[in-house]
């Protein structure tokens, strides 16, 4: 008992030298992958909880406080501020006696590798050191210019494929080659984004509609270009134009988004980042163009806007690229 103790208190002082020059305490290899993971909530949300795991691989046990063996146990919790204090001095108590204990939204984060959004409270948002793209103006410049970098260099690269584009685009129906439309950016300001024109001159004569997979508004060469992502090079203009950046979540339209808001918590925070050419969820999700698609893709903006790093934009920005050049859209 005593060399247990001793241990423990290693343990401790290693981990509080750690948090004191700044380093992140990152989980265990196995706490990602394990089949079984425990969750601590109210019984009121066990419902909650048990509908939005639905389709998980995952073994999910609800408020076992009767557990005796804790050592590598993955304990979750949600809304804890709910639970009694004898509850939640059980958590505690398993962080000691070394399970890893983290707070549900984020272990899903980590393990799942975009946000559940239907489990988001106000509290969420709260962590700003967690949101560094936010609030740290190195982050910022440095994204910024590496927007300018990679902007300029993709319009150069892609110059040829864009000339090309604007000839089909031309011999194939009336209209403008190239497409403006208000769409919402940071701050919930409209800007025009501007693209390859996809779709017939009388596409929304009738007024606003989704996109929809084999739409037929959709001419012969914008399905080409929508599926290797070609329509989206002109927004590169929006990036030197500071109104976007090279990688963010896709702006969307006023008039979608004051529906989709009512039915997707939180979904207006997407603005609070410049919108992107393309983004996680473009490279993480098929198109689509529903509630449930948009709810996905709000998955992985959420996920994206936390966990932001100069390294996910390059990962994105190349798997975009494979995209164009080999037609690999889904």
């Amino acid at each position: 008992m005593l060399q247990f103790v001793s241990n423990k208190l290693e343990e401790s002082s290693s981990l509080f030298e750690q948090l004191k020059k700044g380093r992140s305490v990152r989980a265990p290899k196995y706490a990602y992958r394990a089949s079984n993971v425990y969750v601590y909530c109210p019984e009121n949300k066990v419902k909650h909880l048990k509908d939005a795991f639905k389709g998980y691989d995952v073994n999910f046990i609800f408020n076992d406080y009767t557990l005796k063996n804790l050592d590598q146990k993955i304990i979750t919790h949600f809304d804890n501020s709910k639970l009694s204090n004898e509850k939640r001095n059980f958590l505690v108590t398993a962080t000691e006696l070394g399970a890893w204990v983290e707070p549900l939204i984020s272990y899903l984060d980590e393990r799942m590798g975009y946000t559940e959004v239907s489990l988001l409270q106000s509290s969420y948002f709260l962590h700003q050191k967690a949101f560094s793209i936010l609030n740290t103006k190195r982050t910022q410049l440095a994204k910024r210019s590496i927007d300018l970098c990679v902007a300029i260099i993709l319009i150069l690269l892609f110059l040829p494929i864009a000339l090309i584009t604007a000839l089909f685009i031309r011999l194939e129906s009336k209209g403008p080659v190239i497409y403006k439309q208000k769409r919402v950016g940071q701050y919930n300001e409209e800007f025009k984004v501007i693209k390859f024109r996809s779709m017939r001159i009388d596409a929304e004569e009738d007024g606003a509609k989704w996109a929809k997979e084999n739409d037929s508004r959709v001419t012969r060469v914008g399905s080409f270009i929508r599926k290797t992502r070609i329509d989206e090079i002109p927004q590169l203009i929006n990036v030197l134009r500071g109104e976007m950046s090279v990688v963010g979540p896709r702006p969307e339209r006023e008039v979608f988004i004051e529906d989709l808001e009512k039915v997707i918590p939180y979904y207006r925070f997407r603005h609070a980042v410049k919108p992107g050419v393309t983004g996680l969820a473009q490279v993480s999700y098929s198109y689509g163009a529903s509630i449930e698609d948009a709810v996905w893709k709000h998955k992985y903006d959420i996920h994206y806007i936390k966990h932001h790093s100069t390294l996910v934009d390059f990962k994105i920005i190349f798997k975009t690229i494979k995209v164009v050049i080999f037609g690999m859209g889904r």
